[in-house]
C-alpha cells in the first residue's frame, strides 16, 4: 500500500523541520515546500538522501502545483519572529492572506486535512489571563506588529470560511513560545538572543524592566501536541504551549547560570505593543488531545544551549538576515 503524502510548507524552518522528521518518522511521504526566505536548507539536508522526502523551492504566496494525492497539508509558511516579520512586512501580510488561501484551495482540489499554524499573538497583549481559546484578543492593527498578528487573525478567518463554506476538513494550533534545536541565534526572540549574547560574552539585553512574562514549550512538545490535533477530529482553534509562566528577568538569569558566564542583565526600552503577559490555557488540549508538556524548561534549555554551543563560532556572531524591499 502506497504511504500517504503529506505537505509541510516552510518546511527548512525551525518548526517546519522538526514537522518533516516526525512525519517521517510515523511513516509518511514528505513533501517540504519553502522559498527559504527565512528558513535553512541545513535545518532539513539530512531528509535529502531520503527516498520518502522530496523539495519544493516555492512561495505559496503564489500558485501552488503539487501533483498526486495529498492526505495532509501543514502550513507552516511564514516569519514568526520580530526581526524578519518587521523587515519583510508586506510579505508577511501576504504569506499569511494569499499563501492560506493557495494551501485551502490545493486542500480543497485534493480533498485533504489541512492544518494551519496560527499564533498565541493572535491575543495581543491580553487583557485575560491565561489566554482560552474564547478570548478574541487586544491587538493594534495599525501597530508595529500588526502585520504579524492580522496575518495569523485572517488566516484563522478564512480557514474557518473554507471550513463552514466549502466543506474542507480543517485544523488550527495557536502555538505558544516555542524553542529548541534549529532556533536561529539572530532572530529577535528571548531565547536565542539570550544564548547568543551570553556564547558571545556580552550581557544580556532585556527589554522594559524585564517584568513581562512568557511561557517557553520544547518543540518535541510542541510537534506532538500538533500531530495529534492534525488527527483528531476537532476543527476549532487549540492553543499548544507550555503553561510554566516566567518573567524575562528570571529567564535571563537562568540563562547566565545554565552557561556559567559572568555577564550581567542590561535593559533597553520596551518595544511597541510587546505583550506584557503570555500563558496558555491548555484545557482544550489535555481534554481533547489528552496533551500536555512532559520537557521541563532546565532539560529543554540544556539541550538547545547545547546546540548553540556545538554550531561554529561564526554563527553566533552571524548578523540577521537582510532582506529586499521587493514584495
Amino acid at each position: 500500500m502506497a504511504k500517504k503524502r503529506v505537505l509541510i510548507t516552510g518546511a527548512a524552518g525551525f518548526l517546519g523541520s522538526h514537522l518533516c522528521d516526525r512525519f517521517i518518522k510515523e511513516g509518511y511521504h514528505v513533501i517540504g515546500m519553502d522559498n527559504l526566505i527565512t528558513g535553512d536548507m541545513k535545518n532539513i539536508e539530512h531528509l535529502f538522501k531520503l527516498e520518502d522526502f522530496e523539495f519544493y523551492h516555492h512561495d505559496v504566496s503564489k500558485f501552488i502545483h503539487v501533483p498526486g494525492e495529498l492526505a495532509y497539508i501543514l502550513h507552516f509558511a511564514s516569519p514568526a519572529s520580530p526581526i524578519d516579520y518587521l523587515k519583510i512586512p508586506i510579505q508577511t501580510l501576504k504569506v499569511g492572506s494569499l499563501g492560506t488561501h493557495n494551501c485551502l484551495g490545493l486542500a480543497k482540489s485534493k480533498k485533504a486535512r489541512i492544518l494551519v499554524a496560527s499564533t498565541s499573538e493572535i491575543y495581543g497583549d491580553p487583557l485575560v489571563h491565561p489566554q482560552p481559546e474564547e478570548y478574541w484578543g487586544n491587538v493594534n492593527p495599525v501597530g508595529p506588529r500588526g502585520v504579524y498578528d492580522e496575518a495569523k487573525r485572517f488566516q484563522e478567518a478564512i480557514t474557518m470560511a473554507y471550513h463552514n463554506f466549502h466543506g474542507v476538513e480543517t485544523r488550527i494550533v495557536r502555538i505558544f513560545n516555542t524553542y529548541g534545536p534549529r532556533m536561529r541565534l539572530n532572530d529577535g526572540r528571548a531565547l536565542p538572543a539570550f544564548i547568543g549574547q551570553a556564547l558571545r560574552g556580552e550581557d544580556l539585553t532585556v527589554f522594559g524592566d524585564g517584568s513581562q512574562t512568557r511561557s517557553f514549550c520544547y518543540v518535541d512538545d510542541l510537534v506532538e501536541g500538533i500531530y495529534r490535533l492534525l488527527l483528531s477530529d476537532y476543527h476549532l482553534p487549540v492553543n499548544i504551549g507550555n503553561p510554566s509562566e516566567i518573567t524575562l528577568k528570571q529567564f535571563a538569569e537562568e540563562v547566565i547560570a545554565l552557561t556559567g558566564t559572568k555577564q550581567k542583565i542590561t535593559y533597553k526600552p520596551l518595544p511597541v505593543d510587546d505583550p506584557k503577559q503570555r500563558r496558555p490555557d491548555i484545557t482544550k488540549a489535555k481534554e481533547i488531545l489528552g496533551w500536555e508538556p512532559k520537557v521541563e524548561r532546565k532539560v529543554g534549555l540544556k539541550i538547545t544551549y547545547d546546540y548553540f554551543k556545538s554550531l561554529p563560532p561564526e554563527e553566533w556572531n552571524k548578523q540577521p538576515k537582510e532582506f529586499a524591499k521587493k514584495a
